[in-house]
């Protein structure tokens, strides 16, 4: 892992006037970039050929005096594959440019994490050794750490000889490498019919399923839980609720709009749904709810304190469900921007505009950081 103090000694030669904000073009990029623009930052969007068009083109940002009147992205870089990043050269310029890069869900996918944590040497607005938490399967990925926090999570099923109630079974997609091939049983001999329709129809493989995780299946709805912690704030609680959004998944949300007898009628090949995911909506809790998910946050702060310092910086996702009793179980965690804050873009969410008395979407808050941090010369605090 680069020692974080080489990467503030970088940041802290930055022109402090002149900084840009710098995303992987992908996942949240758009929220990224209009809440950067909406701070006063320029933005750099970092583009792979064949995949640029809705950067490069559809929402380039076109100002009149210094001010954005359309879209947000300012400059973008065009290169074959996003692993490029790592190009030394590459990074100089970044590094030239006074370019802060906000993390997300495409950049540690498409590059190495072994090169992000110990040769990116841009500073990175967020936690660079918790990225790997998101790998399931790793010593210490976000189960341990949910463990160590005293976080509530689904119950873990041994092996498929144990199934006795619904179940899902989580594991790569066979084809598309970052999608799910996820699917879900009530007894073995279900998991058997249905493990064995998917390896027939090439969406998982024997290696993933040998490696999958079987969680007893909570019914209820889901909610990801968008947070933003903040290690500049000594006032108020460092602790925020940025926003709420859940998923559209595929082919699952085509099945639940079928009626019952229409669903018995699909063929081999439609059956089994499949949960990639597609889109976001918005959401709120019930206003009782909503301590026992600061709760969680709080729990989950903590625990990346002691386990993984200096701890969580910036954004985080909380992806959750509730049970019949009003039980929060944490599913999935993403410590970094999530992958639904597209839906606060330009309009933020309910929870951040009533906290910020403005329209605050997680991208907007980043930026704020940012600049709150540059004001106070406080910009080593919050990269890694």
């Amino acid at each position: 892992m680069l020692d974080r103090k080489r990467i503030q000694e970088i940041v802290g030669s930055y022109d402090r006037s002149n900084i840009s904000v710098g995303v992987i073009a992908s996942h949240s990029a758009l929220d990224v970039c209009d809440g950067a623009v909406e701070e006063g930052f320029k933005t750099l969007a970092i583009c792979q050929r064949g995949r640029e068009k809705t950067y490069t083109e559809f929402f380039r940002c076109q100002r009149q005096g210094g001010k954005a009147v359309r879209g947000m992205i300012d400059n973008f870089v065009l290169m074959d594959k996003f692993k490029e990043v790592m190009a030394p050269a590459f990074q100089q310029g970044l590094r030239d440019k006074s370019v802060m890069l906000v993390p997300n869900r495409a950049f540690s996918s498409y590059v190495p994490l072994e090169d992000i944590e110990d040769r990116f040497e841009v500073p990175m607005v967020g936690s660079r050794n918790m990225l790997r938490s998101e790998e399931r399967g790793e010593q210490r990925d976000y189960y341990w750490l949910l463990q160590q926090a005293g976080m509530p999570f689904p119950e873990r099923i041994k092996s498929p000889e144990d199934i006795d109630s619904l179940v899902i079974v989580k594991l790569h997609h066979k084809v598309k490498k970052l999608e799910r091939g996820f699917f879900t049983a009530a007894s073995t001999k279900e998991y058997l019919e249905k493990s064995k329709a998917l390896l027939k129809q090439g969406v998982i493989d024997e290696e993933s399923l040998a490696a999958a995780r079987i969680e007893r299946y909570v019914v209820g709805p889901v909610f990801n839980l968008d947070f933003f912690y903040s290690p500049l704030e000594r006032e108020y609680n460092p602790i925020e609720l940025i926003g709420i959004d859940w998923r559209f998944e595929t082919s699952l949300d085509g099945h639940v709009r079928l009626p019952a007898l229409q669903q018995i009628t699909l063929n081999d090949d439609q059956k089994v749904p499949e949960y990639t995911v597609c889109g976001h909506n918005s959401a709120t809790l019930r206003e009782s709810l909503l301590e026992k998910a600061f709760d969680l946050a709080e729990k989950y702060v903590k625990a990346t304190k002691e386990h993984y310092a200096p701890g969580i910086i910036g954004p985080f996702c909380l992806q959750t469900c509730v049970d019949k009793d009003l039980n929060f179980f944490v599913y999935d965690v993403a410590p970094r921007t999530g992958g639904g804050t597209n839906v606060h873009m330009a309009v933020g969410h309910p929870y951040g505009n009533a906290l910020w008395r403005a329209p605050m979407s997680t991208g907007r808050r980043l930026a704020r950081e940012i600049r709150r941090a540059s004001e106070e010369d406080r910009l080593a605090e919050i990269v890694t």
